[in-house]
């Protein structure tokens, strides 16, 4: 099981390590926002993860809290970058 879990977070890490590359070569504001997004998505699902690992699902509580916040930020964003706020 533990093979699984470190499989599991080395997947996640190499979509992160792609992501902040996307974030750094991103060619407009938009790319930065989905790659700053794609970043969210992926630290919730370590912490998920991690909260499994550690049997403390505490971790699984705060990782929804985040997937909203990082959702609402996403969208303001978003509605700033089309000028509509």
């Amino acid at each position: 099981m533990d093979l699984f879990f470190i499989i599991i977070i080395s997947v996640i890490s190499l979509g992160a390590i792609f992501a902040v590359i996307r974030f750094i070569k991103g060619p407009t504001a938009s790319d930065r926002v989905m790659a700053l997004d794609t970043l969210s998505v992926m630290l919730i699902a370590v912490m998920v993860v991690l909260g499994f690992i550690m049997k403390r699902y505490i971790y699984i509580d705060v990782s929804l809290v985040y997937a909203v916040l990082g959702f609402i930020g996403v969208i303001t964003i978003a509605r700033y970058l089309e000028g509509g706020i």
